[in-house]
């Protein structure tokens, strides 16, 4: 199959397809993070680094393209922090011992969440819990303010952007309606992109 039919197979496939593949992904990488984190040391600590980051740069770019109808500039904003963020974590670049990876990560967190929120047909507490997630991973940038907020800021993180990742997976309503128009519900049968 060549390039061209393979991107055209891609750019066609529909936006539940494209948020459950996106789900998988961010799990996947969630899972060989913490397995990484836990059990692995050494040179496959950096391979095992890199498969996660590639991982979640995929679920980058279906979460742009699947909440782009929402807010193409602030979808491609966020997009443009994960992929910051992640170019700092496969570069191991934590400045003055502060995760910027985690930092970037967490704009991407506020942004997203936003999104979520604007969106007619996902439940706006998901979309309040990534943005409230994200400001909990943007405390590392004090360690005195997350030492202080510990674990709580951490857990904040953690679980809005599982319940996000839950939801994409197993989400009965998984289609964000009424792209572009804030808090008003979406004609019927309007179906604008994924989530």
């Amino acid at each position: 199959m060549s390039t061209a039919a393979m991107t055209n197979q891609i750019a066609g496939a529909s936006p539940r397809f494209e948020a459950r593949t996106a789900g998988v992904l961010y799990l996947l990488s969630a899972v060989a993070v913490a397995i990484i984190e836990i059990f692995v040391h050494g040179r496959l600590n950096l391979t095992g680094g890199l498969i996660a980051v590639s991982g979640m740069v995929a679920v980058t770019l279906f979460f742009s393209d699947l909440l782009s109808p929402l807010s193409r500039s602030l979808s491609f904003v966020a997009a443009f922090f994960n992929l910051a963020g992640l170019a700092f974590e496969a570069l191991r670049f934590q400045p003055q011992d502060v995760n910027i990876a985690v930092v970037f990560d967490g704009f991407y967190c506020i942004l997203v969440g936003y999104l979520v929120f604007r969106s007619a047909s996902v439940p706006r507490f998901l979309g309040v819990l990534m943005a409230v997630g994200g400001l909990g991973w943007l405390t590392l940038l004090s360690s005195t303010l997350a030492n202080y907020l510990s674990p709580y800021n951490l857990a904040f993180g953690i679980l809005g952007e599982g319940l996000v990742c839950l939801w994409i997976l197993v989400g009965k309503h998984s289609t964000l309606e009424g792209a572009g128009q804030r808090g008003m519900k979406a004609q019927p049968g309007d179906t604008s992109a994924a989530i």
